[in-house]
Order: C-alpha cells, then structure tokens, then sequence
C-alpha cells in the first residue's frame, strides 16, 4: 500500500512536470505544486482523526477525489477549489466532534 502512495506522489509530480515541460505555463506550474502540497498536508493532518474512524475513512476518501481535482486541473485546466479543499471538512468536523463531546483521554 505504501509503494502504491509513493508511486501515486512520483506519477503526480511527473504529470506536473511533464505539462510545465509542454506547456511552459509558469503559473500553472506554482498552482499545482502548491496545491499539491496542500493536499499533502491534508492528509498528513488527517492523521488526527484516527481516533474516530469513520471520519478517518471519510477524510482518506475525500483526500483521493481532492487528488482527483488536481489531477483535473492538470488535464482540463478547470481549477475545483472546493473539491481540492474537501478534505478541511472531516477535520472540522473531527474537532467539532472533539470540542462537543471531550477527547475521552483522563488526564490524571
């Protein structure tokens, strides 16, 4: 599974590459890397909600269709920002969750 992801972040970045080489769109090129590293940021904070784990699996799923949107960017040029940023809303929730009911940990 972990070579699948790894796989998946080197085919990514190449298809980012491979367009600014076909292209020479500079701006194209920051927006997809710097959404990309949004997305990988939202997956690394998705790890928060582990504990909870139907908001985990949500948050994984809606991590790929964000993946999914930059990949559309790439192809269409259609810039889906709310796609993009979907994953925010499992971790808002999570901490909805979080601040509602308490964290369930004893500090003692």
């Amino acid at each position: 599974m972990k070579v699948f992801i790894i796989l998946a972040i080197f085919a990514t970045l190449g298809i980012i590459f491979f367009q600014y080489t076909r292209n020479k769109n500079l701006k194209k090129l920051f927006i997809a890397l710097l959404t990309f590293g949004v997305i990988i940021s939202l997956a690394v904070l998705g790890n928060v909600t582990r504990q909870v784990m139907p908001i985990y699996l949500a948050h994984m799923m809606l991590t790929v269709v964000s993946w999914g949107g930059l990949i559309l960017y790439l192809v269409r040029d259609k810039y889906y920002g709310w796609i993009i940023l979907s994953p925010l809303v499992t971790i808002g929730l999570f901490l909805l969750l979080e601040l509602l009911t308490g964290s369930g940990h004893e500090v003692g």
